[in-house]
């Protein structure tokens, strides 16, 4: 069972991310140029996601702060986490807001908001991208399935990368790709086209 089982994870991965390589480069490109305007005008990119989602926001952050495949000066990016650290103590009703609050304690007009969703109803992103809209900042919203209220909520000065997959392992593999794409694009631009060397 195992030994049918555990190949096809990597020939469906493999087919996702052939079949969404076109589809998905124009969005990708227009984060990158949105990530790009932010960081050299003196602003910030700020990540975020639960759960996994949170993970891959230390990944992007960590990527942008140390560097991804060649040395470069460290780009301003901050993951924030929803953890019971920044739970407010005994104040009602916003539990489910720690991540809007951080962004509105820590986001200022000319930031971008890069959110990692796997379905797009997680209320803490909802509300994330709210307060980003609050304080002027640019959405970057990567999801699985169709997006949801999370796409709904976006606007045209937003970017959407939508993973058009209902598994979520298999959103969360081509975000970790995604990511590579924005890192390596950034340091594109910002360095220019370079062979990397193995």
């Amino acid at each position: 069972m195992l030994e049918q089982r555990i190949p096809q994870h990597f020939i469906d991965s493999a087919d996702l991310k052939y079949q969404s390589a076109q589809s998905m480069g124009p969005a990708i490109a227009a984060a990158i140029q949105a990530m790009v305007v932010s960081l050299t005008s003196g602003a910030r990119v700020l990540s975020c996601g639960v759960g996994p989602g949170g993970a891959l926001a230390q990944l992007f952050a960590a990527l942008c702060v140390n560097g991804f495949e060649r040395e470069r000066p460290e780009l301003s990016a901050l993951a924030l986490v929803p953890d019971a650290t920044w739970s407010p103590c005994g104040t009602p009703g916003v539990e489910g807001a720690r991540l809007a609050r951080q962004v509105r304690a820590l986001g200022q007009a000319g930031d971008v908001l890069l959110v990692l969703a796997v379905d797009g109803n997680e209320p803490e992103l909802l509300q994330a991208v709210q307060a980003a809209h609050e304080r002027d900042m640019t959405v970057v919203a990567c999801f699985g399935r169709d997006g949801a209220a999370l796409a709904r909520l976006l606007r045209e000065t937003d970017v959407q990368i939508g993973v058009m997959h209902e598994r979520a392992a298999r959103v969360r593999e081509l975000q970790v790709l995604v990511l590579h794409c924005l890192c390596d694009g950034m340091d594109t631009l910002l360095l220019g086209d370079q062979e990397i060397a193995l």
